[in-house]
Parts: C-alpha cells; sequence; structure tokens
C-alpha cells in the first residue's frame, strides 16, 4: 500500500486530523525563509502535545531542511525526535554522511524537454541516492523553488527514471489527482503540500480526502 505523507505542518490541529486520517508521515519545514518555515521550539511543542493527545501509532516525523549547517539538522533531529531528514537543496554524498538520521533526498524534475542527457543525469541522481541506502523524492522543478510549488510534472519521467523502485512522489498532487499517479507512477509514497490548503492554510476536508484517495488507490 503507498503512503502518505503530509507535509509542511505548523498546527497541532492539522497534525491531529493528519494521524486520524492514517498520514504515515508528518513534515515539519526548518528551512530558512520559506512560507510554511516553523521553528524547532514550535515543532516540538506540536510533537509534544500530539504524543500527549493521540494513543495510537503515530506516523513517522520529517524534518526538511535546504542547504543549511549538518550541526543544526542534527540538533533539531534531537531536539524534535525526527525520524528522518528531507534534504531539499544541494546537498551532496559527503554531506549526506553527516547527518544522524534516515535520508528522503529530493530529486528535481527538470524534464519538460525530455532530452535524454538530463533524464539520464537524474536517473544517476537517483541511483546514487538510493545506493546510500536513502530514499529519493521527486519533485516538480521551477527554477529559484525549493519545492510546494503546487505543479505536476510528467508522471511518465518518474517512472522512467525510477526503474520500477521505490521512490517518493510529490510535486502537484491532490486528492483528485493522487489515485492517477499512484495508478501510473506506483510510488512507495506520495507526498502532498499545498494540494491540501486553502488560502494557504491546510484544509481538513482535503487532507482527509487526499489520505483517503491515496490508500484507496493502493487496494
Amino acid at each position: 500500500m503507498t503512503k502518505v505523507k503530509i507535509c509542511g505542518l505548523k498546527k497541532l490541529e492539522h497534525a491531529l486530523i493528519a494521524t486520524e486520517s492514517g498520514a504515515d508521515f508528518l513534515g515539519f519545514v526548518f528551512v530558512e525563509g520559506v512560507r510554511r518555515q516553523i521553528s524547532s521550539i514550535d515543532a516540538y511543542e506540536i510533537i509534544r502535545q500530539l504524543k500527549e493527545n493521540y494513543s495510537g501509532k503515530l506516523p513517522e516525523l520529517v524534518g526538511l531542511f535546504a542547504n543549511q549547517e549538518f550541526s543544526y539538522v542534527n540538533q533539531v533531529v534531537s531536539q524534535c525526535g525526527l525520524d528522518r531528514v528531507q534534504l531539499c537543496g544541494d546537498e551532496d554524498s559527503k554531506y549526506w554522511s553527516t547527518i544522524n538520521s534516515p535520508i528522503i533526498k529530493q530529486v528535481k524534475m527538470d524534464v519538460e524537454n525530455q532530452r535524454e542527457d538530463i533524464l539520464r543525469r537524474i536517473k544517476q541522481k537517483v541511483d546514487e541516492i538510493r545506493e546510500a541506502g536513502h530514499m529519493p523524492l521527486l519533485d516538480s522543478y521551477e527554477r529559484g523553488a525549493l519545492g510546494g510549488t503546487g505543479k505536476t510534472f510528467d508522471w511518465s519521467m518518474a517512472k522512467l527514471v525510477s526503474g520500477n523502485q521505490r521512490i517518493i512522489l510529490a510535486g502537484g498532487l491532490t486528492s483528485d489527482n493522487v489515485n492517477s499517479a499512484i495508478n501510473k507512477v506506483q510510488p512507495w509514497a506520495v507526498d502532498v503540500s499545498s494540494g491540501v490548503e486553502t488560502d494557504g492554510q491546510k484544509d481538513e476536508l482535503k487532507v482527509r480526502n487526499f489520505i483517503n484517495n491515496a490508500l484507496n488507490a493502493s487496494k
């Protein structure tokens, strides 16, 4: 069954909704200067209260970072009790080895022209991440954006570069298209942020519908 990650959480109520609805991962953005950024103190408090208010098994906790000092990343991992780190910048394999946590590494799918050299480079990056024991996340490419663009990309390219191995699919997913995306790509997990928001805030109905549609697509 395809797993589900709800990303960009900033409020306890939204973390609880995602958890109660069956999300497998909760994402907290520690990237400097982005709209969904949360402080480690606020994330810690949400996680603490989530543990107090939910008696079942909690989703895995994921912290998003981009081009930040590895010491800071490891500090937040320890402080918040994160299960995984998602890297959204230009971090290389040398940097990966400094992180005290399993890694999800974002790969930008700059495949608009479907050029063979670009596809080959992307596939090499995906293979490198996997061979290092980490999880590739395929996301839409937009110049200057680290993620959360709300834009899809050609899913057939995801299938091509993944080589039928485990990947996380992101980029423009919504409750309306996640079923189709899962059926076409067969990802290990799907990742959503803007696709479950209304006016920049997490929308309870959209969160519940997205998770329900994703889980039903996997059956």
